[in-house]
């Protein structure tokens, strides 16, 4: 389990959940920590082994499974705490406490250990214990509102917004920045990574904007769906193309790649009063090719078209392709650093398997008497 990486040499544990967590964990797995998933002794006596082990955001991790109400369960952990450098928990504020694996608990074993909380409302306020999900998490942030077209609904952005970048991306930076300062203080600390807090945070530019006038209702700005040149149109095929010709001059090859330029209607970039009009336009105009055939006008250009893929579709584009993007069919890890990049990504594991406990500390004869005992699988 030893990574390739700028994270080469971290060392993290990770309590199993559900999406936001097992994302931060594949986020430091994939530029080289080395991340060992505690999971549940049911799912590893219930794993279908005579498969290999799938899921993208299980990668590059080894797993052991522990039972936490075995009365040897919450030790292994704290043993295992004793070598790590970071820790994800994922559950509600004060399970891990009575659990015996808090923050206060493992600080004890490991005053260097970084306690990293992921939660949707965060450890403190009225809405803390509540149950919830990414709708509501960006709902309560502000950020749903404005996502959709003018007259209709918000439109929830599936469970990106809250879930992945506001909540697991938040506490893999967290995590990266907690353990910077650790290489000068010495110490660890709790962090509190809470999906409302980042989706709020993603939306800085547009709380600015809205209290400034700059940015409207729903629908009817520069950049979500209000203007006819940052839009999503309809090809004769049934396939989509979007543009997103923001500045002059990308406009301007917009027009020519459509035919358009001498066009008087589209004359005047910014007249909101045309926008309509314009937009109607343009959907008649891409609805009378197929989404091949407008790629090839556009391959090239700076006009700001592309076509639309759908995640099937999108590895094997060329410029994909040319980039190594995509390996076996899933995102590759990233960013890419000159210096010390990242190895493939490792495979992922069935719960209970790929642990390599005796890296953290747990001898081969101490595994067989917590299995025997059946403190873990």
């Amino acid at each position: 389990m030893k990574g390739a990486g700028p994270l080469a040499g971290l060392r993290v544990i990770e309590f199993v959940g559900l999406g936001p967590g097992p994302f931060a964990g594949m986020l430091l797995a994939d530029l080289g920590a080395t991340v060992l998933r505690v999971d549940r002794l049911d799912d590893a006596r219930t794993a279908k082994r005579e498969a290999p082990a799938r899921g993208p955001l299980h990668r590059g991790k080894g797993s052991v499974a522990i039972d936490l109400k075995h009365p040897e369960g919450p030790a292994l952990v704290l043993r295992l705490v004793e070598r790590a450098d970071a820790l994800i928990d994922v559950w509600r504020p004060g399970v891990a406490e009575r659990l015996g694996v808090g923050p206060e608990a493992c600080l004890a074993r490991n005053p260097r250990l970084i306690y990293g909380r992921l939660t949707g409302w965060g450890q403190t306020g009225p809405w803390a214990s509540m149950a919830g999900h990414d709708i509501d998490y960006i709902a309560l942030a502000g950020a749903l509102e404005p996502l959709g077209r003018a007259g209709q609904p918000p439109t929830p952005p599936i469970n990106v917004l809250g879930d992945f970048a506001g909540g697991g991306l938040l506490l893999a930076f967290g995590i990266a920045c907690a353990a910077w300062e650790a290489t000068r203080s010495g110490h660890g600390q709790v962090i509190d990574a809470a999906m409302i807090d980042g989706a709020a945070l993603l939306m800085a530019p547009f709380y600015s904007g809205r209290a400034s006038g700059f940015w409207g209702p729903r629908g009817t700005n520069l950049l979500d769906t209000g203007a006819p040149f940052y839009e999503v149109y309809e090809t004769a095929d049934g396939g989509w193309v979007a543009v997103g010709a923001i500045e002059p001059q990308f406009y301007a090859a917009l027009l020519k790649g459509l035919e358009l330029s001498d066009d008087p209607l589209f004359a005047e970039q910014r007249d909101r009063s045309r926008w309509a009009e314009q937009k109607k336009r343009l959907a008649s105009v891409f609805a009378g090719r197929s989404r091949a055939a407008w790629t090839e006008v556009f391959e090239g250009t700076d006009a700001c078209v592309s076509p639309v893929l759908d995640p099937v579709e999108a590895p094997s584009h060329p410029h994909h392709v040319a980039r190594a993007t995509f390996v076996d069919g899933q995102p590759a890890p990233a960013p890419r650093f000159s210096r010390t990049p990242a190895g493939p990504p490792g495979p992922a594991h069935h719960p209970g398997d790929g642990a390599e406990l005796d890296q953290w500390g747990v001898t081969d004869a101490e595994v067989a008497v917590l299995r025997e005992s059946g403190a873990i699988w």
